[in-house]
């Protein structure tokens, strides 16, 4: 009877996988493809439009002050009328922002579109945290979590040779290959957020492909999880923002994401810095190598978090394995060298996600941390605004990008630390429990 229980298990635990985990791994695909673009555009727009390295910095980082300013409100809003509505809205909104950014004639109105993208992009990727809480267990979560996440490293294995190709071989009309890039690349999230619509459930019990069996055994499974959490508490809104640990969970997400973004805006450039001789494509196809290795370390290790039922250490080492690589790119001169470095970096940083969004979840309840993670991910995202600000300011300054690399890498190693010394009580059902 034990086993016949494990099989069911097993079986509906994949059926809502595949149900659920695709469709949201290629929205986020589509997000990072729009948000992330603008670094293969910067091969042929910042002379276009005259950008100076620090204006192309203060491009990239302004998204996330957009982000920043309506994270929380936006998950508020997802609270309020469900994820399958207020997703759909994100989706849509962020792909009329993308395409218009095709149009641009002058760094100003870039600067107002890019920070319009991340007004219309906050609350996605928070809102899919907390929506995927709502259907998975608690020792199922990284695992999910890194199914989901790993659209951003195949985002740009994806992104880097198809962006690189359109701004080499599309010139229709008369225009210059990047502008068409963020043009074609912003139609998909216009068309993903009318499927989303009609597509997401909000809520297992609303789901007509589950019996009412499945929904009743999921129901209970989730309610064990809260039960199994007795530090889980429910917070208001005020409290949530103002809670030490979702306070110090930000700040290392914000250290995270310097050196993450930081590295990510500026490959393209530091790619090309290696031989005049590459052209778009090759660098794309340069840049899909790191993105591959990170995809695939994240995922082993996500369900050697799950496996453990381990948060903390599982968060702390990538982030000293980032750190390491990333501020010895500094010291190498060989490009291949200076490839598995950044891939190593990169690997690093991937692997810390999943871990890391699972430690809300243990001390906060299910309602709690869709604003947390909104708090925890908004604050943290304006290193998304340091780290590319900091590496164009130095390069602006006539240093090398690597001098920027080096701070950014010190940064991460504060971040490990911090992370190593985290005060939260792992707990979770076991994997036997009934």
């Amino acid at each position: 009877m034990q086993a016949h229980q494990d099989i069911h298990e097993a079986a509906l635990v994949r059926k809502i996988t595949w149900k659920i985990i695709p469709f949201v791994f290629i929205l986020y695909i589509i997000s990072y493809l729009d948000r992330a673009n603008i670094g293969y555009a910067a091969l042929q727009m910042n002379k276009e439009l005259a950008l100076s390295a620090e204006a192309f910095g203060f491009i990239s980082g302004i998204f996330f002050i957009g982000y920043f300013l309506f994270e929380v409100p936006s998950n508020v809003m997802l609270n309020k009328f469900g994820a399958r509505r207020w997703i759909a809205r994100i989706l849509l909104s962020w792909g009329v922002v993308s395409v218009a950014c095709g149009f641009v004639q002058s760094a100003n109105q870039l600067y107002v579109l890019r920070f319009l993208l991340g007004v219309s992009e906050a609350g996605f990727f928070p809102g899919i945290i907390v929506y995927l809480t709502y259907w998975f267990r608690q020792k199922e979560l990284a695992t999910t979590v890194a199914l989901f996440t790993s659209a951003i490293p195949v985002s740009y294995i994806i992104g880097a040779p198809l962006s690189t190709w359109i701004m080499d071989h599309v010139h229709w009309f008369g225009w210059s290959g990047w502008r068409w890039m963020l043009l074609l690349e912003g139609v998909p999230a216009i068309v993903g957020g009318l499927f989303c619509y009609f597509y997401l459930i909000d809520r297992p019990q609303d789901a007509r492909w589950l019996t009412p069996a499945e929904k009743d055994w999921i129901a209970g499974e989730l309610e064990r999880d809260r039960q199994a959490k007795p530090e889980a508490r429910h917070l208001s809104t005020m409290k949530t923002l103002s809670n030490p640990r979702v306070l110090y969970l930000s700040f290392i997400y914000f250290v995270y994401q310097c050196g993450s973004l930081g590295i990510g805006y500026w490959m393209p450039q530091i790619i090309k810095g290696f031989s005049d001789q590459l052209s778009h494509t090759q660098i794309g196809l340069i840049a899909m190598i790191p993105y591959l290795f990170a995809t695939i370390v994240m995922v082993f290790w996500s369900r050697s978090s799950d496996q453990r039922v381990e948060r903390r250490l599982h968060s702390a080492i990538p982030l000293a394995m980032a750190a390491l690589a990333l501020g010895s790119i500094a010291h190498v001169g060989n490009p291949y060298l200076a490839t598995l470095l950044i891939s190593v970096s990169l690997a690093g940083l991937y692997a810390f996600k999943s871990p890391f969004w699972a430690l809300p979840t243990l001390f906060l309840s299910r309602e709690t941390a869709a604003v947390s993670i909104a708090v925890i991910n908004s604050v943290g995202n304006l290193g998304g605004f340091v780290g590319p600000s900091l590496i164009g300011y130095v390069k602006g300054q006539g240093y090398a990008a690597s001098t920027g690399l080096m701070f950014l890498a010190a940064m991460l190693v504060v971040a490990f630390l911090m992370t190593i010394f985290i005060r939260i009580r792992e707990s979770a059902p076991r994997a036997d429990a009934r």
